[in-house]
């Protein structure tokens, strides 16, 4: 099996919580969806910089699902976060994504059913956003990615387009741990035009509560790894906006777990 190297984020790549593009900031979506003076004050300090586009027209900014602001709506602006060395363009248009597509071998560990709602912005309102590519990656239960370092599998990656309500479903297994990272789930969301070309780029991580990866973590195959060696409270990547990334999920170890996550997409 192929050994996952030590992954450290690099010093550039600690400042991955930049939206890029000059569309919304997080204070006017909150405007635009009516949450004007106290929601906008509490928002203040969650505003991200931005930056003029990287050459070749991607980038963009998003607006994310509110964990935790249940007097908010899904789309207000949260961070983008580095792609990290592990993103290949596989083009595996599937929901399920857990087998190997050459081999057929599933990945062992807990299943996870991940839905997705891309919408939006619009004044008042978030508005479902359709045809936008979503792309999924992640190590599996041992903390292994598949497609890196001589690794020719294509375990745990793959792409769904949104359907008219804005909506796309992956099922996968619980992610493992690797050194230097907390637990996470890349993700990758792409505007397509009449022609399936993409006209835009967001890529941001999920991330995890702790004490759902301990239960996780806990059984097999998770267990036989030992105990991870990086919170999400000293994760440098996670430290830069995570808290905004983190999954509200429902379910346990025998049964798996379920979680959405709500994506107000303002590019393309």
């Amino acid at each position: 099996m192929n050994q996952h190297p030590n992954v450290n984020p690099a010093p550039e790549e600690d400042n991955d919580d930049e939206m890029v593009g000059t569309l919304l900031s997080r204070r006017r979506a909150l405007r635009l969806l009516g949450f004007g003076g106290g929601a906008a004050a509490l928002a203040a300090s969650s505003v991200l910089a931005q930056r003029t586009p990287p050459p070749g027209g991607q980038g963009g900014s998003t607006s994310l699902g509110s964990s935790g602001a249940t007097s908010l709506p899904g789309c207000v602006v949260r961070p983008a976060q580095t792609e990290g060395p592990y993103f290949v363009d596989e083009k595996l248009n599937r929901s399920d994504i857990r087998k190997d597509s050459k081999t057929g071998k599933a990945s062992a560990g807990i299943p996870l059913t991940l839905n997705f709602v891309v919408s939006k912005v619009t004044v008042g309102s978030c508005t479902p956003r359709g045809r936008v590519l979503i792309d999924v990656w992640q190590c599996d239960a041992l903390g292994v990615y598949s497609d890196v370092s001589g690794n020719t599998d294509d375990f745990l990656r793959g792409s769904q387009v949104t359907n008219a309500q804005g909506k796309a479903s992956f099922t996968t297994v619980y992610p493992g741990w690797y050194p230097g990272r907390a637990v996470h789930i890349h993700f990758k969301l792409r505007p397509l035009d009449a022609s399936g070309k993409p006209t835009g780029e967001f890529t941001s991580q999920l991330f995890f509560p702790e004490a759902v990866t301990d239960a996780a973590h806990a059984v097999a195959p998770y267990n036989s790894k030992g105990k991870r060696n990086t919170l999400n409270s000293t994760d440098g990547i996670y430290r830069n906006g995570g808290s905004q990334l983190l999954l509200s999920l429902s379910g346990n170890p025998q049964k798996g777990y379920r979680a959405t996550f709500d994506v107000g997409l303002n590019i393309g």
